[in-house]
């Protein structure tokens, strides 16, 4: 999720600016948290995707 549309409740600004300090706890954590995708390599998403798509494959296939 961004923070980039998501409206403060303690200010009613929106959370990117960081007017308060609630805006700016939340800020930071959306951050960190989104920090794990935003870091890796396309290729390595790409090779992931790839790689959950045989698993969801292999197991239709086994199922059937």
């Amino acid at each position: 999720m961004t923070y980039d549309r998501l409206v403060c409740a303690n200010c009613a600004a929106p959370v990117s600016e960081g007017r308060c300090p609630v805006c700016r706890a939340n800020r930071e954590r959306l951050q960190q948290e989104s920090n794990f995708l935003a870091g890796m390599n396309p290729t390595t998403l790409i090779a992931l995707l790839a790689v959950l798509i045989a698993a969801v494959a292999l197991l239709a296939h086994q199922t059937v």
